[in-house]
């Protein structure tokens, strides 16, 4: 099945008249590439997805396990498949709703089966048809703007007011049906009119998962009851605790506003070069099990000229070993006091949160790329001049292709190996590449060519530069593609965790998932040294 994550989608939260539990947007673009899991690049085309028939699910993660709801509604459109999911009334469609409500989880991926489709010249699946099977609400897209969620429309349960039977209560007016009332922040409390002669209720401290829903959702919600909790902690003091002593400001630093100029200064760019690249492929059965079973052919049968009539022809049996691949935890976790929780606002605790899924990024991209140059082998060693650049790619090409009839397609560097390709001159001391766009191209001495072709030399290699690599790094090797992959990189991303620490006073919060590489092919990785 293949998996289109989409892009980030934006907010509105619906009250009042407007539906419940619901999430709306474009499930898919049509006429938009992406790369799925297994690295294949694929497009849909207008009316490739049904309208009709069995409702898609909604999954968390594509996880077939972690059902949260169902599609409701699809329309479409020229530019893409619209959609509206219906949340189930679930613990874990609570935390769905919450996560998507105050965008922990932003962006939708749609599982498909094509039932027509073909490929292009550049090896692009063209899916004129597919059968659509689940929509899945994901942290990480590959799709952009393209795709976006409109609207999420969230209802936490509201406690009723106790009114006495000795008042008459004045109806309320109704809004017309083709009314739409809708508010920009989706409160945990609605505001209602004073009842006469009723004696304020007795509030109640609240639970555990009443206060981490509202932490979720942030706002005017979660600033709310922070002050009932004071007010409340305030009403309950003795006179004696309350005359314990002064307390000024410089002993409760940070309590008074502060201004803070955002956006927060970003030194790190949480990309993945290598990830995507490679592609990263989804765990079989949905990655219930620590490890997995990735088959590769060690001997591989054999035809050959029979040197008579009636005699024996050639007979080989093929060998294919159980390569076991193993699951590596990568997990980040922070603990903030409740103090810190009260006294930030929502917009400072998502920075928190942001920066700790953007080192999960960094991790998994560096694991990547530090396992991408173990599994090279060498093809020979670079002496630093244009004219055995061309020498030293040509032997990792041959290396790759001899004997296997897969091309190259990518050029992993490291930075300071980037540095040194953009020096390069000609005798002319004219740049050998002028430019370096979506692969390293040879506009100069060497001319403009594809490592994609028989014909020619392989500059046209798509060229990935990733500051994970170690110093002087180039590989030469096939990943992406789908087929004749030399490395290959699964993933399932489980997302933010959050606990109580009520000895200490405090909350931790982690993100954590789980990644494994496997090199298939590893003839077809290839390093090329520097002397």
């Amino acid at each position: 099945m293949i998996k289109l994550i989409a892009g980030d989608f934006t907010l509105d939260a619906a009250a009042g008249d407007a539906p419940r539990r619901t999430i709306s947007g474009i499930a898919a673009p049509y006429n938009v590439d992406a790369t799925v899991s297994d690295g294949t690049t694929v497009r849909i085309l207008p009316g490739a997805l049904p309208t009709e028939g069995k409702a898609p699910r909604l999954f968390m993660y594509h996880d077939a396990s972690q059902p949260v709801g169902v599609v409701t509604e699809r329309v479409d459109t020229p530019e893409g498949m619209l959609f509206t999911a219906k949340i189930s009334a679930t613990s874990l469609g609570n935390d769905a709703l919450i996560m998507a409500s105050d965008g922990t989880i932003d962006q939708v991926s749609v599982g498909i089966n094509p039932t027509k489709f073909s490929y292009s010249d550049d090896g692009t699946m063209i899916i004129e048809e597919a059968s659509w099977t689940e929509l899945s609400l994901v942290p990480i897209g590959a799709f952009g703007d393209a795709a976006q969620i409109t609207k999420v429309a969230a209802s936490i349960h509201q406690p009723e007011e106790e009114i006495s039977n000795n008042e008459e209560q004045e109806p309320q007016q109704e809004n017309p049906m083709s009314e739409s009332v809708e508010t920009p922040v989706v409160e945990a409390t609605i505001p209602t009119a004073a009842i006469p002669a009723q004696p304020k209720r007795e509030f109640k401290l609240p639970s555990a998962g009443d206060f981490m829903a509202a932490y979720h959702i942030g706002g005017d919600t979660f600033k709310n009851m922070n002050k009932a909790v004071a007010e409340y902690s305030a009403s309950q003091r003795t006179a004696l605790q309350a005359a314990a002593g002064d307390v000024l400001t410089t002993d409760t630093p940070g309590l008074l506003p502060v201004p803070v100029l955002l956006p927060l200064v970003q030194d790190l760019n949480f990309v993945r070069p290598t990830v995507e690249a490679l592609g990263a492929r989804a765990y079989p059965d949905g990655g219930a099990s620590k490890t997995f079973i990735r088959p590769t052919i060690t001997t591989h049968t054999s035809v050959a000229t029979q040197s008579s009539e009636l005699t024996a022809a050639s007979a080989t049996t093929m060998v294919i070993a159980s390569n076991s691949v193993s699951k590596t935890t990568l997990a980040g976790q922070v603990t903030l006091s409740i103090q810190d929780i009260d006294f930030t606002s929502g917009p400072a605790m998502q920075l928190i949160l942001n920066d700790l899924m953007g080192e999960y990024m960094i991790a998994s991209d560096n694991l990547a790329a530090d396992n991408l140059l173990a599994a090279a082998n060498s093809s020979g060693v670079w002496d630093g001049t244009p004219e055995d650049l061309l020498k030293s790619v040509y032997d990792a090409a041959n290396d790759v292709s001899a004997n296997r009839n897969w091309m190259p397609t990518h050029m992993f560097v490291s930075v300071d190996v980037w540095a040194q390709l953009g020096q390069l001159v000609d005798s002319s001391k004219r740049p050998l590449f002028p430019f370096i766009g979506a692969g390293l191209t040879g506009q100069n001495a060497l001319g403009a060519s594809s490592a994609g072709s028989w014909n020619g030399t392989p500059m046209g290699l798509q060229l990935v530069v990733d500051s994970n690599f170690a110093a002087k790094t180039m590989i030469i090797t096939r990943v992406g593609q789908g087929q004749g992959d030399a490395f290959e990189f699964y993933e399932s991303i489980r997302g933010l965790m959050s606990v109580e620490v009520p000895s200490t006073l405090g909350r931790t919060m982690s993100f954590h998932g789980y990644v494994s590489t496997f090199a298939a092919i590893g003839g077809m990785i290839r390093k090329i040294t520097q002397a």
